[in-house]
């Protein structure tokens, strides 16, 4: 799919007297997967929900593949719109089986052809005879995708897909999924509240806060580069240091990092990868916590009087209570003020 496959122009969408969604701009690109990233009850929901024709927008227009379907007196119906879903509790019918939930919707003369391809594309050969409840949910959500994909649509929008699927399973999922939109060429819009997802599977991420798109771009470009406070927390852990700005770099109580910005007082984020700590007897900073997460390990390091965030291999192992030199990693900071 070439061109815009979604656009939305200032969409709102009320509540009585609440906005769940005010003045929401964006365009995704045809094939792009693009996720709606943010904290539950920002909005997100609602917005694929409008999207999707569920929900009517109170202002604004949204067009799909050139198409104005809601806005300015125009309003086409969820059917008319040429977009799938997958919804968070997949939605399926328990009376019907795999194939016949897959071929729901489908004129009948295409079934017999077209669920047997769909049940092979999500890797459930074999499995069309039987009944949600005697399948995993990681089953369940590719009968949920193949579902959404049955009537060839431009578009299609998946809702937190891997909330109910055990966290082990959701990177594999994820992975799957991709493998089968991406050949496909078909435009996704994901909602989630978890980075890692947006960030493992999305080409573009669009940022949301309290109803509004506060931010769109990649992955790198929010986490690195984020808008303001609250985003850089959000997309991570990360340290807000105090600083003098001048010449393309900033210097800090931990050092100096090259810099985009005005000059003068700032303040800037330091992601904790960019902090290395060196073991010394006489070192300046000193371990007051650490926490081991497998790959890694997150230290809290004490630093004339400022606490600094290192994320270290776990293969660099450093005591709580030693003394250390931190040393900087190369790498850009963000000037948040």
């Amino acid at each position: 799919m070439n061109g815009t496959a979604i656009r939305l122009d200032g969409v709102t969408k009320r509540f009585g007297d609440v906005a769940a969604v005010r003045g929401a701009d964006l365009e995704v690109a045809g094939g792009e997967i693009v996720a709606l990233l943010g904290p539950s009850g920002c909005g997100k929901t609602t917005l694929l929900r409008t999207i999707a024709g569920f929900e009517r927008p109170d202002d604004g227009l949204v067009e799909i593949g050139g198409r104005r379907v809601a806005g300015e007196n125009a309003w086409v119906p969820p059917e008319g719109r040429g977009v799938g879903m997958v919804f968070q509790d997949y939605a399926l019918f328990p009376h019907l089986t795999v194939a016949e939930n897959v071929g729901f919707g489908l004129p009948r003369r295409d079934r017999a052809q077209r669920v047997p391809a769909l049940l092979a594309l999500v890797d459930l050969c074999g499995l069309g005879g039987r009944y949600p409840y005697e399948l995993s949910g990681g089953q369940q959500q590719r009968v949920a995708l193949a579902r959404a994909l049955a009537p060839a649509p431009r578009v299609v929008l998946l809702d937190e897909p891997w909330s109910n699927v055990d966290p082990q399973l959701r990177a594999e999922l994820r992975h799957e999924v991709a493998s089968v939109l991406r050949p496909l060429d078909v435009t996704a819009l994901l909602v989630t509240h978890d980075r890692e997802e947006a960030f493992s599977l999305a080409d573009r991420i669009a940022l949301m806060r309290d109803g509004e798109i506060v931010q769109v771009g990649t992955s790198e470009e929010l986490y690195f580069a984020p808008a303001d406070r609250w985003s850089a927390a959000f997309l991570g852990e990360g340290n807000l240091v105090r600083g003098r700005a001048g010449s393309g770099s900033v210097e800090t109580p931990i050092g100096v990092f090259s810099c985009n910005g005005e000059a003068g007082e700032v303040e800037v984020l330091v992601r904790p990868e960019l902090v290395a700590l060196a073991p010394h007897p006489q070192g300046t900073g000193e371990v007051v916590a650490r926490e081991f997460r497998g790959h890694d390990v997150f230290y809290r390091v004490l630093v004339d009087g400022v606490e600094v965030v290192s994320q270290r291999p776990s293969n660099e192992v450093v005591p709580l209570g030693a003394r250390v030199e931190v040393q900087l990693h190369d790498g850009r900071v963000a000037v948040l003020s």
